[in-house]
């Protein structure tokens, strides 16, 4: 990569260059993001996932940047235009809006105004009144005149049109605009279309201005979204009078003229191309340079939810009882084993129309028993509570715990391929329960089954730029599987798809080696698998765990590559490695100085000591149960002053959504969270975090509930 786009990045991110350059120089030898971060530490200075992610994107960024700076090049030199100079100031830009201004001028056109002058053959007329060679148009513009220009008026009008355009295409011009727009206001007026219902979420901005600086990205959002709905019409209020004598004196005072006749004629040039092309341009460009701006903000705090959902606490392989409610068509119950099979799947009518609650406890009962039912998982949507306090009548026996867990996404998992390819006997009742209990046993495992866009956490997911959403997000799921790790001899291989190096072709084929020659008993026997090369190995290897393997160290974060050095570790403290493994003590009697070498610097040696200590430790937290209050059911139980607990379930920009225990969550505003002004939501709070909140407000009319932080 160029250094010009080395040196970029390295500004962009505020590290040092040999970091970036160390950086891409990895992934072009193929290396992941969690690997580099986790395994490459000496060459990278010890940067984090989210600093290499980055370089990873700008890298993505400036190659792109270099296709376009090609074809850019290619278009201007076949067109003949293109000089030394030009050619230079293309190659060291490093921002696409420079680069584009750039190449405006020489952009293929369709037919414009100022093309139909140029071919009328008016352009030495525009040129002339532009540099300023000439003091009265007027008498020039009469030598133009002829059969395709019938008068003086039409020969300065095509003139100006030209020079509107010329104007329209000045880099400096745009970026004088540009700096004008950003400072102004964001107005919104409301369409005739916004009188319907379906527009009154969008009534807060059916009158509404604020600074195009300040705006909370959600808001704009919101703005953009209604505005491509129809209900409000958008503009940015610069003073059109102010803008148009700003770059009429800035052009005047450059080229040091005028007399008045061409001065009249250059006023009408910049008037018509402001407001006929500069504006619009600039306009829509401006409010696109906020909208990516406001992308990426909404884009991170999806990515912080969706790590926070992902690495949920499990429960982990215990034996479970999950309950997908419902009403009239009853709660599919589904019995699991300890690894997820599906054991048992029956219907039961506890509640109403049907209120089979005797059977239904018969049922239950038998089914606990039976299967010897370790937790109950039961899904949080309708007849969530009622199911849960119907629960509370079944004699469970003692340490049977129940758990609420969402179903955000199970339907959506119910009907996909993955579900049907892991159950084609059963119907989309049965898969989303097997979900629901799966989730509770290890909620990573099984949510990345399901589209992050389907999980209810974010806001305007579809609102933003997909291709960004889509990088953060798959970013993120592989960066929470690769720090929890994933039990070789048990994974799906859809969870397997997202380990380093892997992906789905290879996930397939380790699954399919598994079943065909039984449990691993160690990583090296992932290189008998069919297309599962050294490259693959040394990406993956050691994001795998294997339970009981005949060395230790396959069950721990430790690298292969660095097998060596642990058994030299163990030597000097004369103790096998299987002794090592795990003791804390003879683990403090190493001095990591010692082992140094080569590629084995500081950071990765203090890495090995820390995971010898507790190999393969999970970093998630354990799942704990949780009760909402027993005498609030729907909304108008809820009482301004009330104290209630709550699980929080979507964190934004401007607060948390909270669970309450009744059908519509509750909104904790960022300034309502216990701290002076406003406070950052996703520093305060974490998604599906147990707190207790005072009711601010109830609106019954709107479904609205305003909470206020106690204790989190």
């Amino acid at each position: 990569m160029k250094d010009i786009y080395i040196k970029s990045i390295a500004t962009r991110i505020g590290v040092r260059e040999w970091q970036v350059e160390n950086c891409i120089k990895l992934f072009e030898e193929g290396a992941t993001i969690p690997f580099i971060s986790r395994y490459r530490k000496e060459r990278t200075g010890g940067l984090d996932e989210v600093a290499v992610a980055e370089i990873k994107h700008w890298a993505d960024v400036f190659n792109e940047m270099d296709k376009r700076k090609s074809t850019i090049i290619e278009t201007i030199a076949s067109a003949g235009a293109l000089t030394d100079e030009l050619e230079r100031r293309i190659e060291i830009c490093v921002d696409s809006r420079e680069l584009e201004d750039l190449y405006l001028p020489y952009k293929p056109k369709r037919r414009t105004r100022a093309v139909a002058a140029k071919e009328a053959g008016l352009e030495p007329l525009a040129d002339r009144m532009y540099n300023v060679t000439i003091v009265d148009p007027l008498k020039e513009a009469r030598k133009f005149v002829s059969d395709k220009i019938p008068s003086v008026d039409d020969a300065l009008a095509g003139a100006r049109d030209i020079i509107a355009e010329r104007l329209s295409e000045t880099a400096s011009v745009r970026e004088t605009l540009r700096q004008i727009f950003k400072t102004r206001r964001i107005v919104t007026k409301a369409t005739k279309k916004a009188s319907g219902p379906e527009a009154m979420k969008y009534r807060t901005y059916f009158d509404y201005s604020e600074s195009l600086d300040r705006i909370a990205p959600h808001r704009l959002l919101a703005i953009l979204r209604a505005e491509d709905e129809g209900f409000i019409n958008v503009k940015i209020d610069a003073d059109p009078e102010k803008c148009g004598k700003k770059i009429y004196y800035d052009f005047c005072q450059e080229r040091r003229y005028p007399a008045q006749p061409l001065a009249e004629q250059m006023h009408m040039a910049f008037e018509d191309s402001y407001k006929r092309l500069l504006e619009p341009s600039i306009s829509n460009e401006v409010l696109k340079e906020a909208k990516e701006k406001a992308d990426i903000e909404s884009v991170r705090i999806f990515g912080e939810n969706l790590r926070q959902l992902l690495l949920a606490a499990p429960v982990g392989q215990k034996r479970v009882l999950a309950i997908d409610p419902g009403f009239r068509t009853g709660c599919k119950v589904v019995c699991l084993d300890e690894q997820g099979n599906l054991l048992h799947n029956e219907t039961i009518f506890p509640h109403p129309p049907v209120s089979e609650k005797v059977k239904s406890i018969q049922a239950l009962s038998s089914m606990v028993s039976r299967y010897s039912i370790e937790v109950i998982a039961i899904g949080n949507g309708t007849a969530g509570r009622e199911t849960e306090d119907f629960i509370k009548r079944v004699p469970l026996p003692q340490g049977v715990r129940v758990f609420s867990v969402s179903e955000d996404g199970a339907s959506i998992y119910s009907a996909s391929d993955v579900a049907r390819a892991e159950f084609p006997d059963h119907d989309v009742t049965v898969r989303g329960a097997v979900s629901i209990g799966r989730r509770l046993m290890d909620p990573l495992a099984e949510l990345v089954k399901i589209d992050p866009k389907s999980l209810g956490v974010g806001q305007y997911q579809h609102d933003v730029d997909q291709t960004l959403l889509k990088e953060t997000l798959d970013n993120t799921v592989e960066s929470c599987v690769n720090s929890v790790g994933v039990n070789l001899n048990t994974a799906s291989s859809y969870l397997l798809s997202y380990v380093s190096g892997i992906g789905p072709s290879l996930a397939e084929n380790i699954v399919e080696y598994r079943t065909l020659n039984g449990p691993y008993r160690s990583r090296k026997e992932l290189l008998k698998v069919k297309r599962l090369g050294e490259k693959a190995y040394e990406q993956c290897a050691g994001f795998l765990r294997i339970h009981g393997a005949d060395n230790p160290l396959d069950n721990s974060a430790v690298h292969p590559e660095a097998y060596h050095i642990v058994d030299r570790m163990a030597r000097d403290l004369s103790v096998s490695a299987r002794e090592l493994v795990g003791n804390s003590d003879l683990c403090s009697k190493i001095d990591p100085s010692v082992y140094i070498d080569g590629d084995f610097g500081l950071p990765t040696i203090n890495d090995i000591i820390a995971e010898l200590r507790k190999p393969g430790r999970d970093p998630r937290e354990s799942a704990q149960e949780f009760e909402f209050a027993h005498d609030i059911k729907t909304i108008e139980d809820l009482k301004t002053g009330m104290e209630l607990p709550g699980i929080v379930t979507n964190i934004t920009a401007f607060g948390a959504f909270v669970d309450v225990g009744i059908k519509q969550n509750g909104l904790i505003h960022a300034s309502q969270m216990g701290v002076k002004g406003m406070a950052d939501p996703s520093r305060v709070l974490k998604l599906h975090q147990r707190v207790k909140v005072v009711v601010l407000s109830v609106d019954l009319d709107r479904g609205r509930v305003g909470l206020r932080l106690i204790k989190a």
